[in-house]
């Protein structure tokens, strides 16, 4: 979503660094196209004006006109002003449930915001995550098959869901679903309202009604992203007749521009708390002021690169990878499962997009044809071609047994030898980090990238700014990438 703006800010970033010292005019006119940035991004024109207010108070400064690294300078106090911008402290972002049980959470928002499905996401991740005992309730008494729709997501989520009783008001249904979550010891009450395509006095007035008798712990507006300004001024208006605590945005994964989640809390005062990333139930994660920022910026955002594989990495599997590399030995069957994680976190567009300093590096992947999920898989079916002795040990793999797997798989033999190169370049980085071990392993392969610095030679033999990409479709495996999924000691591995 906030790729075009993090080109446009990096281009003007890297102007300033450009220059061994920056006089006032080098930081307005870079501030004025910064401005220019944020209103392409569809942010909202006041938010931009007092944005480039105050970067321009504090870079206009001496410590920045004098400082040894003015443009570093300059990118410290954007980013914490996109911080500022963005709501803040990391603590304003998070739900508050410390009330009495059970705690009452009514998500509203307009028909078409995928309220329904992030009533579902929130109730998953409360439930799976913070080990509460959720009970979901539909009130959608007006859309066809809504109160059905939440009964599925609930089966799909294994969370409860109230019982339909066909004819109920909203209002009763409410009353009986807060019963329902005391009785039954409930921790969480989920209250999904009904939506209209736009706000009516009679939606208004049917939330209002619910919320004063529900006292919920957190109001939550379900915004989508892709609306642009729409989504801000939505929020006014519900602001106007409900204590909105905080907002849902949906779709944050998608091609918008962004300018609403860079506006909605300056304009509206309520923070983002969530934001849907996916499709999928578990595709929702935390706001996390800093970390937006730091993404837009460039900057990547490390901290989701290690939950995203510490939940894909198994404890026994990790375990039994860190004996592998202690001995210094590493097949073809390891290397078919780091491509498996790999798939599991995204792949590496997703893994690169996380990355400090690597934002040009996946636009250089991306225009050169990316590496997929269908690459990952195409990899994976070639080492399955294979017998189980061959991926044990891949110099048996000569001239004969190619062809062979070549035809199994419906590839070239060219194919086969570019993955059996990958994989040597694979196995002696991991030789390297089993002498090492574990994450001082890690540091090592990835202390090259300090500051956004690329390793010598660039991304597994890609020459830096060349804009091509070997890959694994036409060449080699980007090496301190391909194995990241993996790494033993990167994060907690996942129990299973």
């Amino acid at each position: 979503m906030f790729d075009n703006l993090s080109d446009r800010l990096g281009g003007v970033f890297d102007k300033l660094r450009g220059k061994g010292a920056l006089s006032e005019a080098d930081v307005a006119e870079a501030l004025r196209e910064v401005r220019i940035a944020l209103l392409e991004a569809d942010v909202a024109l006041p938010v931009a004006r007092d944005f480039v207010a105050k970067v321009k108070q504090r870079a206009i400064g001496a410590e920045v006109l004098r400082s040894v690294t003015p443009g570093q300078q300059v990118v410290k106090i954007v980013h914490d002003a996109l911080i500022d911008m963005l709501g803040g402290s990391e603590a304003d972002h998070a739900l508050n449930l410390a009330v009495t049980p059970p705690a009452a959470i009514l998500m509203v928002g307009l028909q078409g915001s995928g309220k329904t499905t992030s009533t579902a996401k929130i109730a998953l991740r409360l439930q799976h995550k913070e080990r509460k005992k959720v009970l979901m309730a539909s009130l959608d008494t007006r859309r066809p098959a809504a109160q059905e729709q939440l009964r599925i997501l609930g089966e799909q989520a294994e969370v409860k869901t109230l019982p339909i009783i066909d004819g109920q008001a909203p209002v009763d249904i409410t009353r009986r679903a807060m019963e329902a979550g005391r009785l039954g010891g409930y921790d969480v009450v989920m209250l999904d309202t009904a939506g209209r395509l736009s706000i009516d006095e009679q939606l208004m007035a049917e939330v209002a009604a619910i919320h004063s008798l529900s006292n919920p712990a957190e109001t939550l507006l379900v915004v989508d992203a892709l609306t642009g300004q729409d989504a801000v001024q939505t929020a006014e208006k519900f602001k106007e007749r409900v204590a909105v605590s905080g907002v849902v945005m949906t779709r944050i994964d998608g091609d918008g521009r962004g300018g609403a989640a860079l506006s909605m809390r300056a304009i509206t005062g309520a923070p983002i708390k969530l934001i849907g990333i996916g499709e999928k139930l578990d595709a929702l994660d935390t706001f996390d002021p800093q970390r937006m920022a730091g993404r837009i910026l460039g900057m990547g955002d490390i901290v989701a690169l290690v939950e995203k594989a510490s939940e894909e990495v198994d404890e026994a599997q990790a375990r039994k990878m860190q004996k592998k590399l202690a001995k210094g030995s590493f097949d073809l069957d390891d290397l078919a499962d780091q491509f498996k994680q790999m798939r599991n976190m995204g792949g590496l567009g997703a893994i690169m997009g996380l990355m400090p300093g690597m934002g040009k590096m996946k636009k250089a992947v991306d225009q050169a044809g990316g590496f997929d999920n269908k690459e990952i898989l195409h990899q994976e079916a070639i080492i399955s071609s294979m017998t189980k002795k061959e991926r044990k040990t891949p110099k048996l793999m000569n001239a004969s047994r190619k062809r062979r797997v070549a035809a199994g798989a419906g590839v070239t033999v060219q194919e086969i030898n570019k993955l059996l190169k990958a994989y040597q370049q694979m196995a002696t980085m991991m030789k390297k980090m089993g002498r090492k071990g574990g994450k001082k392993g890690l540091a090592s392969l990835m202390g090259a990238m300090g500051g956004g610095a690329m390793p010598p030679g660039g991304m597994g033999g890609l020459p830096p700014g060349s804009g091509q990409l070997p890959g694994l479709g036409g060449g080699q495996l980007p090496t301190d990438l391909g194995n990241l999924g993996g790494l033993p000691g990167l994060g907690a591995p996942k129990k299973k």
